[in-house]
């Protein structure tokens, strides 16, 4: 399990939640305390029932505002939203009134291999939570959510009998040296 002092919930399209390869199920299985919350046009509870005491609500979005300098993460609760693009775009325009919406520095390319992007510069719902976390100075909570979303995407490739992806992401992921043993034992021929 991972901990931090940020609160986190994920607002989670109704398509996204029942998705082996959701990256916000993935959050909420290994980061106690976040919530989900079920979104089809809008969410079924409204963002005034959620809303924590002595925390900003954050709602993570690429058109949103830079965050701000030297934040103390227990006072931030971070909103992330899991489902396609346009259906994020939805959800923010609803949340936006709700709290400040934040873009954060994120660069490079996306290691979420389990589905096509369509541009660079989008990424998973866990990897913004990784930029989050590191923006915030979390960095061991990073490194940990780091190697839980690896896995993820590592063990779902190898599900889908993607043998030779598999490999190649694996060349540039700190799973090698980070979990040796259970790589090895993902990587043993099963008896037929």
């Amino acid at each position: 399990m991972i901990t931090t002092p940020l609160q986190v919930d994920i607002v989670i399209h109704d398509r996204e939640r029942h998705r082996p390869s959701s990256t916000g199920n993935l959050i909420a299985r290994v980061l106690p305390g976040t919530r989900l919350h079920p979104w089809r046009n809008v969410t079924t509870t409204p963002p005034a029932a959620w809303r924590l005491p002595g925390r900003e609500l954050w709602i993570l979005h690429p058109r949103g505002a830079p965050p701000p300098a030297r934040v103390d993460p227990a006072g931030v609760q971070a909103v992330l939203l899991d489902g396609a693009w346009t259906e994020a775009a939805a959800m923010a325009r609803v949340l936006a009134p709700e709290g400040r919406l934040v873009a954060l520095p994120m660069a490079g390319e996306s290691r979420y291999w389990l589905r096509a992007q369509a541009d660079a510069g989008r990424f998973s719902t866990a990897e913004a939570l990784m930029f989050l976390l590191r923006t915030l100075g979390l960095d061991e909570a990073h490194d940990a959510l780091r190697v839980q979303f690896e896995l993820h995407v590592y063990a779902h490739l190898r599900a889908r009998g993607r043998a030779e992806l598999a490999a190649a992401f694996l060349a540039d992921s700190p799973l090698r040296s980070a979990l040796p043993d259970l790589i090895a034992q993902l990587n043993t021929r099963r008896p037929r």
